[in-house]
């Protein structure tokens, strides 16, 4: 379980079918108990985008059982960092969050072949934030 003191972090995009789905799995990956982590969309779709389970399970991440969650205003509220994809305006914005938007390409529609840089981009960007967030010796 998470240290009450972990940073938390909310990953949104608009479906909550990709994107996001990749980043809070590889932040759980990479960071274990040391950070909090939630994801959820605007227009949550039905599943998580095939494509992007696919990608995910190409490096060891099994992503199946994910299911797209609703943003809601008590899940900002609750988040550290709120790191948008693509949500634009639909994401509420609260005083004393820190917002980091990563434009990045949505994956819907898109085959794993189209899916394989996104995903490693998502993970590049990961790395660099658990270095910033809760670096390995950290309590």
């Amino acid at each position: 379980m998470p240290d009450a003191a972990a940073p938390s972090v909310l990953f949104v995009c608009v479906h909550n079918a990709g994107r996001s789905q990749m980043a809070a799995a590889f932040l759980t990956r990479l960071a274990g108990d040391r950070v909090q982590v939630r994801s959820a969309g605007s227009a949550p779709a039905a599943g998580v985008n095939p494509a992007v389970v696919a990608a995910m399970a190409e490096v060891g991440i099994d992503i199946a059982a994910e299911v797209p969650k609703v943003l809601t205003a008590e899940a900002v509220q609750a988040s550290d960092v709120v790191i948008t994809m693509g949500c634009g305006d639909t994401c509420p914005v609260f005083p004393g969050k820190r917002y980091l938007d990563w434009e990045l390409p949505d994956p819907a529609g898109q085959g794993v072949e189209a899916v394989r840089p996104i995903r490693d981009e998502i993970e590049k960007r990961i790395r660099g934030l658990v270095d910033e967030i809760a670096p390995v010796g950290r309590a």
